[in-house]
């Protein structure tokens, strides 16, 4: 885990295999695992970064009462496209999965503490928003809101009436701090 902050960035990642760099790696390897080539060693650095996404997943095994919806702003072949996907089991490390045919994935929270992912693979990057239903939610409210995703109309303020982040309860787990919601909204973006 580790906190980026730039101009344009403040996330703190949870995990990523984006931008490895063996540098980072070479010493401890090294010194664990004496004699390995540069290849060998690459090798492992990947299979242990990927070890660690499992801990990860331990680490957010939070229930919720509700199902979460992952927001797609996908990367395809034929141009940019709206979807999502729900996660009807309500818990957190579920989020923390992808498709097979993603090459490189990221899991963030953002600078508003709602839960991210950049995924990529030969065709782009995906961009996911992944944001928990409020109780009392409706059927007919989840499935206007989905149908408005999936044509590309649904704005922040459609999926803020319906849902909630889930960077409070990620970011205890990890002790972040994030933006405080006002009098129980979610700050205006």
């Amino acid at each position: 885990m580790r906190t980026i902050q730039n101009q344009a960035v403040d996330r703190h990642v949870i995990w990523s295999d984006i931008d490895l760099d063996i540098d980072d790696w070479r010493d401890g390897l090294k010194e664990e695992y004496p004699g390995l080539t540069e290849d060998e060693m690459y090798a492992l650095m990947c299979e242990i970064n990927s070890e660690y996404l499992d801990d990860e997943r331990a680490n957010l095994n939070i229930q919720l009462s509700q199902p979460i919806i992952a927001i797609g702003d996908l990367g395809l072949w034929y141009g940019r496209r709206s979807g999502y996907k729900m996660i009807e089991s309500g818990n957190i490390r579920d989020c923390l999965y992808s498709d097979r045919d993603i090459d490189y994935a990221e899991w963030y929270l953002d600078e508003h503490g709602d839960l991210c992912s950049e995924q990529i693979h030969h065709d782009g990057t995906n961009h996911i928003l992944y944001r928990v239903f409020k109780e009392g939610t409706t059927d007919w409210q989840r499935e206007n809101l989905k149908e408005k995703i999936y044509a590309g109309r649904a704005t922040r303020a459609d999926i803020s009436r319906l849902t909630k982040r889930l960077g409070d309860e990620i970011a205890q787990v990890y002790g972040w701090s994030i933006p405080k919601m006002r009098n129980g909204k979610e700050q205006e973006r």
